[in-house]
């Protein structure tokens, strides 16, 4: 398992009723990581729809999972 630190922005972290956490997983991606949460926090929004950063720096949902990385999971933004 790794330990992986997440934090949760705009309409994730209403549904997650969180700012962040500490998550173990066994998941090999970025995108495992997300299913396993989405499932967990029951996210609405499709991995397809999220981007993900990783140490500060923009990655992919198809990256492996990295033991201690920080990781965001950023969901789709509406301006005006």
């Amino acid at each position: 398992m790794k330990n992986i630190n997440i934090r949760y922005f705009a309409l994730l972290r209403e549904q997650a009723k969180i700012e962040n956490e500490q998550h173990s997983t066994n998941g090999q991606t970025y995108g495992d990581l997300y299913r396993e949460l989405q499932e967990k926090h029951h996210f609405t929004i499709p991995v397809q729809m999220i981007q993900v950063a990783v140490n500060d720096e923009f990655g992919q949902m198809k990256d492996h999972v990295v033991e201690g990385s920080h990781v965001v999971f950023i969901p789709p933004v509406a301006g005006g």
